[in-house]
């Protein structure tokens, strides 16, 4: 034990020595004085299919773990050979049953995810989700610990206390008992201290008892930290340091050996550290970028762009969710009130619990928290749909999708099958808080497509082709007034190039020398065709219609492809300002070809409730002719 811990010190007090020497940026947080604590659940992980979910204060977990020092180190000095290639630095680490990630408690709902699959393969492996006392006061370690006692994950909390946040001692930022906090949801809970003679042998019967009874625990273990918690932020009053020194528990451990048995272990580490890292620091810094595409994008059938006769858009797509999960059985959907007979908010899953029992789950209202399930599921190789019930409270899930889901393929290569459902728009008076269309703030998410077809496309079989052959995560947006029309291409036609197609592909209704086009998405097309009609009747003008199903990555640029046209309106419903619309006009204006251009959008507004006041903060077709036809008279 002592021979561990010692080389988790020294192989701590290397990554300083690099800071010290200029060889790396960034930032660290080392174990010291904590050594024992990091390695004593992770060492008690003995089953292949057990895992570990830690965060920024990760090297002992990590080291105890793979015993790859070199990995770590390289990865920390950005040299080759570094565990993640150099794209996840000190705090974000990953290996099969590892990862790490400096943002608090954002792995323990991806934690729990991976215990309930665990759960669900009949494995005794256990997950250990790791987080200091300062993650206390995050809200999704509270959704985790809800979600792992609904469940009955098979899953360890691990709070390593070392009593101080950053600089902000415990009792500035927390208010009651640490141990409640598990005992609270009926967790089975633990306190221990790393300082007691048998601290190995109470967390090796705890880890024991976890695996046995297949339910969550939690458990406390009280700690210190010797060193900052980065490279130089300590405050702390020296008196204080020098008193958590004396109680030093890796110092007590080495002290109950004899000194030459001592001594022997600490020059062994210390000889095998300081080789590790001169090989290290001999070595080229990294250089290569990964060549990542956050999903597929083409498929190498041509498609007609026709819909099923006889579905509305729910229909398709509740058909689609049916048709998936017959196909793929490591499928799940996840959101609130699914199951049947409510079978979601606007019905979308009706029928599919019964049909597919087990499968449909659920969750508690926690949006955060069932968007980190549905990444832990996925790292594990399922098949994830989260339903979030208004697109509004994507907002909730943020963090989840941006510093996590997104993050995890391009950083440690692994893939996130995860696909986010969710109603968006307005018109149907809900007001500010459930009528919202934030396709722009997901589509500024760098890794995640956002998709937001129309009544005109194929919709269920676009979000089949996002469940199958996407890798990594995918926004399917759908708006509400949509749902009961029925899905017909009508007069408009895929767009496609040569001899593929985009599986999330842009319709066109073409024109006989068209005199505008109007590029717009989603239910927006509801009133652009409207408008159309009018220009066309009343005005004599011929409207070429622009549709893409896909925004972002490539999405934009398909639509433009498809443009005849100089003059060119966009229209959506989300706020024009820093949105689709806006990054479609900026492409437009860079072009070599001069065009004409108008956006119109939603005013950047709070969306009322009473009808009359909706619509005069939505785009209407009044607003949209206007501009449409303003474009073609003055251009």
């Amino acid at each position: 034990m002592y021979a561990v811990g010692h080389f988790l010190r020294s192989a701590e007090q290397s990554v300083l020595e690099m800071f010290s020497m200029g060889q790396v940026q960034g930032t660290t947080h080392t174990c010291i004085g904590q050594e024992l604590c990091q390695m004593a659940v992770v060492r008690a992980l003995t089953h292949v299919d057990d895992h570990v979910f830690s965060n920024h204060r990760n090297h002992g977990h990590f080291l105890t773990f793979s015993g790859n020092l070199d990995g770590l180190l390289s990865e920390v000095a950005g040299r080759e050979g570094g565990v993640c290639q150099g794209y996840g630095g000190s705090q974000h680490l990953a290996i099969d049953g590892f990862h790490s990630n400096g943002v608090q408690a954002g792995m323990t709902a991806i934690a729990v995810g991976t215990a309930l699959s665990l759960s669900r393969s009949s494995s005794e492996g256990i997950v250990a989700a790791v987080v200091g006392d300062g993650t206390l006061g995050e809200g999704l370690l509270y959704e985790s610990l809800n979600l792992s006692g609904v469940w009955s994950a098979p899953i360890l909390f691990v709070v390593e206390n070392n009593r101080i946040a950053q600089t902000t001692p415990q009792a500035m930022a927390l208010s009651g008992d640490i141990a409640a906090r598990g005992s609270a949801f009926g967790l089975d809970t633990w306190r221990v201290s790393d300082c007691e003679k048998n601290f190995f042998v109470v967390v090796d019967e705890i880890v024991s008892e976890v695996r046995s009874k297949r339910r969550p625990g939690f458990l406390v273990i009280d700690t210190h930290r010797l060193g900052p918690h980065s490279k130089g932020d300590d405050l702390r009053d020296p008196a204080e340091i020098e008193s958590i020194r004396q109680l030093d528990p890796l110092a007590a451990l080495g002290n109950r050996l004899p000194r030459q048995e001592r001594e022997r272990i600490e020059s062994t580490n210390n000889a095998f550290v300081s080789a590790a890292l001169s090989n290290v620091l001999a070595r080229s810094p990294v250089h290569r970028l990964r060549d990542w595409q956050p999903a597929p994008l083409l498929t190498q059938q041509r498609s007609t762009g026709k819909s099923p006769e006889g579905l509305t858009v729910a229909g398709a797509i509740g058909t689609a969710l049916r048709d998936s999960l017959a196909r793929h059985p490591r499928m799940l959907l996840l959101g609130e009130d699914l199951h049947d007979p409510y079978g979601g908010a606007f019905k979308i899953t009706k029928g599919l619990s019964t049909s597919f029992p087990g499968r449909v789950i659920s969750t508690p209202i926690s949006e955060a928290g069932i968007t980190g399930v549905g990444i832990g599921l996925a790292l594990q190789g399922w098949h994830v749909v989260v339903e979030i019930m208004f697109a509004d409270f994507l907002t909730l899930s943020i963090d989840q999708l941006c510093n996590h889901a997104t993050k995890f393929p391009y950083l440690f290569d692994r893939d996130v099958a995860l696909v986010m459902r969710s109603p968006a728009g307005g018109g149907r008076g809900y007001g500010p808080t459930h009528s919202q269309s934030p396709e722009s703030i997901m589509a500024s998410i760098p890794g995640l497509p956002v998709i937001y077809p129309s009544h005109r496309h194929d919709c269920g079989a676009i979000l089949a082709a996002a469940i199958t052959n996407c890798r990594s995560p995918v926004m399917f947006m759908e708006h509400k007034l949509l749902y009961q029309r029925p899905q017909d291409a009508g007069d408009f036609q895929c767009h496609s190039n040569a001899d593929v197609t985009s599986l999330f592909p842009a319709m066109v209704r073409k024109s006989l020398n068209p005199d505008l086009t109007i590029v717009t998405y989603g239910g927006a097309l509801i009133l652009v065709e409207e408008v159309a009609k009018v220009l066309e009747q009343k005005e004599e003008l011929s409207v070429e219609i622009v549709v893409p199903s896909l925004l972002t990555p490539q999405g934009i640029n398909d639509a433009l492809a498809a443009i005849s046209t100089s003059r060119v309106c966009v229209v959506e419903e989300c706020p024009g300002q820093f949105s689709i619309g806006s990054q479609m006009i900026a492409q437009l204006v860079a072009a070599p070809k001069k065009i004409a251009v108008r956006q119109v959008g939603a005013s950047p507004v709070p969306i009322p409730s009473a009808r009359t006041l909706e619509m005069d903060v939505l785009p209407n077709v009044d607003v949209i002719f206007t501009a449409a036809l303003d474009m073609v008279l003055n251009s």
